[in-house]
């Protein structure tokens, strides 16, 4: 295992069109085939985490005769499963296993299946009244379909309603069973239950078994009722690699009692991001972004407060399960400050096992700051219960922590607090801004050799590209505050999102005036202070719009004139970027087209069709341009990895403040600028030497030979990185 590279199908990219694509991975040095989710999903479905049914191969992807022809192109196969949640589709009937629960409920022999209350509350219904229709066994309402409970037919309506083994509520109210996130339309699993991970896994394992595919990289973890237990099923019947979407924050590590391989590689994105962001310029970009936006200019306070309203706003129902559980009502601000006090996604603690010492010191942690908001005895008394008391307790908490996370920091502060959203990422903490040479070696001191790392994925609030011009404004602050005060004198509409917008604007240039409009409609739904995906304004959605025109229009020629200056610095960062990630520990992951430069934004944007012909042409004729120089790093670089040992020791070398240097063993080095404006500043490289590790050494980029002390600006005068093999 050396590489993948990870392809989003689509009804259009199945597996005839992606095995049409396998004579280029090769050639471009892709280890494996990393692919999304292949089970059947929601017919139309862009990305197939809406899975129906976990026994078939996706229809519009070909089915299982496609995929094996896949397979037999000869790089092998990884996939990604979805164990936490199906989706409630419309009609409902599309769900065989759900259909059965909602008819039968607890005699469902699927009732087990789904993490439910019963009856569950379905909430679908609009504001209107009327619309429900009670048609031979089916409740119809509008594009939905319910099962009617046998021997309820011939009741009148409302009697009919009260017999089921569901209620309809408000599309506003909380469903009656954990979902994904906020998502009410993806429904929990209890894949904890032996029949229910066998049932839901048959057809994937059977894959594994017959060596259709080779690994799996396991969707959302922290979902689960006890992700340890899920892997410890899982792991014997998965011989090849087996990754996690773990999202750790900061320092935070996988825990070591999880038998994987490893996390999907937010962890390296984010220590990468950093390595390239100039800490010098935080406070200019801070005053410049409080100054526009009038945001406080403390990430903690606007964390919290977003946390505090997305559990208002979004999981009502799931803290009444957890206070429920707690088995006193007179705990419910404890756990809701508690909950929004929690720094990590999940603290792992399983019931009936005692808590290891740093799960109580992240629990104990959160309940002091929770102590400062709420009464300390009702806090202390909660966390002692998440932490030992009833099962149920212990289980919901941490299956609660990660969705307020998830909406509260992700999907809400991120979109609120973005002095430089190139650190927006997620894990990623905005506040932190750079990280030096030595604490970057560190990570890669810590890291296994079969973790994933990447810069970019289809859930990446935008792509690597974009964070390389986003981290250029660390090093010119001054420019920046003076050219978005130029735009903003002109074109205005809402300071809490044009800031964000001309960041996106100049990081994404050229970009459609749709692709922008749909970003900050997104942005601003994210950001939920004026508008959010469940309280739409016509009137300020319509100004979003008029103010992306008009953004364009008239700050178009100017946005272009700086994002060329800014290039001149961002095509250093993207190469250096590049190039560490593929070369650092860990199996690096390249996600679809960003072998030459990509600038989209958040999902859907980051989920367009990749033009996959300019790619072949220019793996076979690269040219100077920074596509064609990013495609020379990328091909040369996963063709280095074929012949180096993935566990190959990681070795700092020194290279002063404006570069990155290590060797991988005794076989090759890697070498990248970094903070190149402050580079350009001081002069260049001047008399700054890097000291190469015994032997001769080839640029696999120039093809010059180096030995002993070099240069810097020998070393890299032709590229801003170097890739050498003795």
């Amino acid at each position: 295992m050396t590489s993948t590279y990870r392809v989003q199908l689509t009804p259009d990219l199945g597996f005839p069109e992606v095995a049409r694509l396998t004579g280029y991975l090769r050639e471009l040095g892709a280890g494996r085939l990393y692919l999304s989710p292949i089970l059947q999903a929601v017919r139309d479905s862009q990305h197939g985490y809406d899975v129906v049914d976990h026994g078939r191969i996706r229809a519009e992807f070909g089915g299982a005769a496609a995929l094996r022809d896949l397979a037999a192109r000869g790089i092998p196969l990884i996939a990604d499963i979805v164990p936490n949640h199906m989706t409630v589709p419309q009609p409902e009937s599309g769900n065989a296993p759900l259909w059965s629960a909602l008819r039968d409920g607890p005699d469902s022999p699927y009732a087990r299946w789904f993490d439910v209350q019963w009856p569950v509350a379905l909430p679908v219904l609009g504001d209107e009244p009327g619309g429900l229709v009670a048609d031979g066994s089916v409740l119809r309402y509008y594009d939905h379909a319910f099962p009617i409970r046998p021997g309820t037919e011939d009741l009148p309506l409302p009697e009919l309603l009260e017999a089921q083994h569901y209620r309809l509520v408000n599309w506003r109210e909380s469903p009656g069973y954990r979902r994904f996130f906020d998502v009410s339309s993806l429904i929990g699993l209890r894949v904890e239950d032996p029949e229910v991970f066998e049932a839901t896994h048959a057809l994937m394992l059977s894959l594994v078994d017959e060596g259709i595919i080779e690994g799996l990289r396991v969707d959302h973890p922290d979902g689960l009722a006890d992700p340890r237990g899920y892997l410890e099923r899982l792991r014997p019947r998965v011989p090849g690699p087996l990754w996690v979407e773990k999202i750790l924050i900061d320092d935070e590590r996988l825990p070591a009692d999880w038998p994987c391989d490893g996390t999907t590689g937010y962890d390296a994105l984010n220590m990468i991001t950093r390595l390239f962001v100039d800490p010098a310029g935080r406070d200019s970009l801070v005053e410049t972004f409080t100054r526009h936006t009038g945001v406080p200019a403390s990430y903690d306070s606007v964390r919290y407060e977003a946390k505090k309203h997305v559990i208002e706003l979004f999981f009502r129902g799931e803290v009444d399960r957890l206070v429920g559980a707690l088995g006193d009502p007179g705990l419910r601000d404890a756990a809701v400050e508690l909950l929004a006090a929690m720094p990590v996604y999940r603290a792992y603690v399983n019931p009936g096992e005692q808590p290891s010492a740093e799960s109580v010191a992240i629990v104990q942690a959160a309940a002091s700051q929770a102590a400062t908001r709420a009464d300390p005895d009702a806090v202390g008394k909660t966390a002692n219960l998440v932490l030992y008391g009833p099962a149920e307790a212990v289980t919901r908490f941490q299956q609660t922590c990660g969705p307020v996370m998830a909406k509260g920091v992700e999907d809400t502060a991120l979109y609120r607090w973005y002095p430089l959203a190139a650190l927006n990422e997620v894990g990623g903490e905005p506040d932190r801004f750079g990280v030096s040479a030595g604490e970057f070696h560190a990570f890669c001191a810590s890291l296994p050799p079969t973790t994933m790392t990447t810069l970019s994925t289809h859930d990446t609030k935008r792509s690597e590209d974009v964070r390389a011009r986003l981290a250029v404004l660390s090093e010119m602050p001054a420019e920046w505050s003076r050219a978005v005060a130029s735009w903003a004198s002109s074109v205005a509409f809402d300071p809490r999102l044009d800031y964000l917008a001309w960041q996106t604007l100049m990081a994404s240039w050229p970009i459609t005036t749709e692709r922008f409009t749909g970003y900050l409609l997104k942005a601003a739904r994210e950001a939920k202070t004026a508008i959010s995906w469940q309280n739409r304004d016509p009137a300020y959605e319509a100004g979003i719009r008029e103010f992306a025109e008009r953004a364009v229009e008239v700050c178009g020629h100017s946005v272009a004139s700086f994002t060329a200056v800014v290039d001149r610095y961002a095509r250093v960062n993207s190469l250096g970027q590049k190039l560490v990630q593929l070369m650092m520990p860990g199996i690096p992951d390249v996600y679809q087209g960003t072998e030459i430069t990509d600038f989209s934004l958040v999902d859907p944007d980051n989920r367009r069709p990749v033009d996959f012909e300019r790619r072949r042409g220019l793996l076979a004729h690269p040219d100077d341009s920074w596509d064609g120089q990013k495609m020379l790093v990328t091909t040369t670089a996963l063709n280095l990895r074929r012949r180096l040992d993935p566990a190959s020791p990681y070795e700092p070398i020194e290279a002063g403040e404006h570069a990155v240097a290590f060797a991988r063993g005794e076989r090759a080095v890697a070498v990248a600028t970094r903070l190149p404006a402050g580079l350009e500043r001081r002069g260049g490289w001047g008399a700054d030497t890097l000291m190469l590790p015994p032997g001769q050494w080839r640029d696999l980029l120039t093809g010059r030979q180096h030995t002993g002390r070099i240069p810097l600006g020998h070393l890299l005068s032709r590229y801003p990185v170097a890739i050498l093999e003795r």
